[in-house]
């Protein structure tokens, strides 16, 4: 079951405020690819995974320029968008008019570009230059380490001990 940050049900032992996590450290990965196959391969050998946890360690924030901005760039993504929204838009309206679908759709259609331009050439002429470029935001953490309860840390260390010990799967 997945947590919503919008309500709905939360799974049983999950607090309610953010609390730091408990147990005993039984593996440590570069990756998070790599902590959630340990705990996969936890799973496959019917540990009793509820016990386990999976913590990001020095968390960085990471941003990937994706690329230039320009005035074609920009009035291209605002067109793109405001059409998105307006063939939503006329299609609502289409559907509870009286007449017209098609005069309904295309007027949306139009009106929702006409908007995006607008507003994209009004929020990138603001920023007078001091962001052009676009980009992508990550929260990445340095290390993933598995932590476990007690009860059940030194059997599930291991378990990830042999798993450290296999042979590498062959890239298919």
């Amino acid at each position: 079951m997945v947590s919503s940050p919008f309500g709905g049900q939360r799974p049983a032992g999950l607090p309610r405020l953010p609390t730091p996590p408990t147990g005993w450290p039984i593996g440590s990965y570069g990756t998070y690819r790599e902590a959630q196959q340990a705990v996969d391969y936890l799973a496959e050998q019917s540990f009793e995974v509820s016990d386990v946890t999976i913590v990001g360690v020095d968390l960085m924030l990471v941003e990937r320029v994706l690329g230039r901005l320009s005035w074609g760039r920009v009035l291209g993504a605002g067109a793109m968008s405001g059409a998105w929204f307006g063939l939503f838009a006329g299609l609502l309206l289409g559907l509870f008019a009286n007449q017209g679908f098609a005069l309904q759709v295309l007027t949306g259609l139009v009106l929702g570009i006409l908007f995006g331009l607008l507003f994209s050439a009004i929020g990138y002429r603001m920023s007078r230059g001091r962001r052009d470029f676009s980009s992508a935001s990550q929260l990445v953490a340095g290390r993933y380490d598995v932590l476990c309860q007690p009860r059940t840390a030194e059997q599930g260390r291991e378990l990830l001990a042999k798993l450290a010990l296999r042979p590498p799967p062959s890239p298919a």
